[in-house]
């Protein structure tokens, strides 16, 4: 069946190539493997299956995806397998929210050095959370830290920040018992900003003295290092947003909001409202405004709609979801264990221990490919095969 909503996918098909010329040697080769993923993703291109119900006799064609990171089609299902995994490591206890943000004029700087910059964020946030926590003034405790980047502001514009979800205490310095957080309350985010400006500035000090940092257009003159400390002089002394919500209402809400963030992408087919000669209209929030005024509708040229797009392009093997302290992945398994055997709980079942409505013992297996009629499962009648490999398009012709 075809859809019938605007997608991403419709804009880079129809805008895309004329884009890409115009913007010849502009791009680079990971936004050009995002865009040519995102336009053959679910299409004839990348091949799929034809399906056949034997239930109601409904036939169906069923394209592969292309499962990049960036396409807002292809992130369901992965946050879903995901999610499964994280029910296991969830304890009985409140979950707080966090979010460490760069002033924007590191922020603006930070997309020609994304790499080092977006790593820098991860490290120095999660060094802050654990060295306040651990300090015996605020909690005197070993915590666990979930780590997400997000680059981007509800209008695509480039806005890098990391969401963390952190539980409400942890293991005592010594490992011998559960310290808990205060009821409502984390760790003073007065201190964790005034850390995390410290030690970010530091490391970013470094990074410079080290040959890390690339500067180009405006930032050229920052190559300077005369110039480039007057700059981080202001720096030092404004503001670094970072901030803690409420504790989540119980694991539940912790999962379902690890599912809305951990693979969210810059923008989702959701919020997309139409694509016509006035350009590519869309929702977004405008978080300086208060109430239902919050909630605005945007229309960009659909060249500009593609680049705020492809701003959020990570690095090559980047990692976007980190784990620290007691769910890092180095020891993870055991430190859980040891938290739940001081708190005296058992394990959450993971979703594979759950009755799935499949009868093992009888070989019963959940159907890979369901009837949107009927309901009953759907029979692979022929294989059809990939046209061509995901790569990046030709910058120099257009792609048809």
């Amino acid at each position: 069946m075809g859809h019938l909503a605007l997608e991403v996918a419709d804009i880079f098909r129809s805008h895309g190539p004329a884009w890409r010329n115009a913007q010849h040697g502009h791009l680079s080769l990971g936004q050009l493997k995002v865009m040519s993923a995102i336009e053959q993703c679910r299409s004839a291109a990348l091949g799929g299956h034809a399906l056949h119900c034997d239930g109601c006799g409904h036939d169906q064609l069923s394209y592969n995806s292309c499962r990049n990171r960036h396409c807002p089609k292809c992130q369901a299902s992965a946050a879903k397998r995901w999610l499964e995994d994280r029910q296991a490591e969830l304890l009985p206890v409140d979950y707080y929210h966090v979010v460490f943000t760069l002033p924007a004029p590191i922020s603006a700087m930070a997309y020609y050095n994304k790499a080092v910059i977006y790593r820098l964020l991860f490290d120095v946030a999660a060094e802050t959370l654990r060295t306040i926590a651990a300090d015996p003034k605020h909690l005197g405790a070993q915590i666990g830290a979930t780590l997400v980047l997000h680059t981007w502001g509800s209008a695509l514009t480039h806005h890098p920040h990391v969401h963390g979800i952190v539980p409400g205490g942890g293991l005592s310095l010594d490992g011998q018992r559960w310290v808990s957080c205060k009821p409502g309350f984390f760790l003073s985010v007065r201190v964790l900003s005034r850390l995390f400006r410290r030690r970010f500035l530091e490391e970013l000090g470094a990074a410079y003295r080290g040959g890390e940092l690339q500067f180009f257009g405006e930032y050229a003159a920052l190559a300077d290092a005369k110039a480039f400390a007057k700059w981080l002089r202001p720096m030092c002394t404004c503001e670094w947003v970072v901030y803690a919500k409420r504790p989540f209402a119980g694991p539940a809400a912790v999962l379902a909001y690890l599912s809305r963030y951990t693979h969210r992408v810059a923008i989702s087919n959701s919020r997309l409202i139409s694509m016509d000669e006035a350009g590519v209209t869309f929702r977004w929030k405008d978080y300086r405004a208060t109430g239902k005024m919050r909630h605005k509708t945007m229309t960009l040229e659909p060249d500009e709609f593609m680049r705020r797009f492809l701003l959020h392009v990570l690095p090559s093997g980047f990692h976007r979801i980190r784990h620290y302290g007691l769910v890092a992945n180095n020891a993870r398994k055991e430190k859980l264990a040891l938290v739940r055997e001081l708190l005296q709980v058992v394990p959450i079942p993971v979703a594979s221990d759950l009755d799935t409505g499949a009868d093992a013992s009888k070989g019963d297996v959940r159907p890979t490919f369901v009837c949107s009629h009927c309901g009953a499962p759907m029979v692979i009648v022929r294989i059809l095969l990939r046209q061509r490999a995901i790569r990046a398009p030709p910058q120099n012709s257009a792609v048809p």
